[in-house]
């Protein structure tokens, strides 16, 4: 796949390089500031599914890269780097969308409507821990696949 003689996934992945790790930091702070959550809940639910979508052209377009070239091992170690991320993106926007959708917090509303009261005890706490786990998971494995994408093409 080339968009004007370029190949697609270079392209790519300079958006899912930006965006997947903005979403884990806006997932940590959707889990750690209560007070911010009314402003941050649904931009972090959107782009984690954004990051899905991001994270399989990516994937997909390497894959057909790889197949048109014979690009050796070091490519084959940052594909599989790289479907390792494409999972964990997945992991990543259900916990997000569960937390924008059961982790209470306040409205920016000034009267109060569209606050998120505790519905369950403990879930906010259990769940802010594991968004903070999957997006510290999801961090390193952008770093990782980059880095492994990085001495692919521009040798060690």
């Amino acid at each position: 796949m080339e968009i004007a003689g370029l190949p697609l996934h270079p392209l790519v992945v300079h958006a899912a390089v930006v965006l997947i790790p903005l979403t884990a930091l806006l997932a940590v702070g959707l889990a750690v500031l209560p007070r911010w959550r009314w402003l941050v809940r649904w931009p972090t639910a959107v782009a984690s599914v954004a990051c899905v979508g991001f994270a399989f052209l990516a994937t997909t377009s390497g894959e057909s890269l790889e197949e048109e070239r014979n690009l050796g091992r070091l490519v084959h170690e940052h594909a599989e780097r790289g479907e390792r991320l494409a999972d964990l993106t997945i992991v990543l926007a259900v916990v997000v969308v569960v937390a924008a959708l059961v982790l209470p917090g306040p409205s920016g509303l000034a009267s109060g409507r569209g606050a998120v009261v505790r519905r369950v005890a403990y879930a906010d706490t259990v769940l802010a821990v594991l968004l903070v786990a999957v997006a510290a998971v999801v961090l390193v494995q952008v770093v990782l696949t980059g880095d492994s994408g990085a001495r692919a093409v521009w040798g060690q």
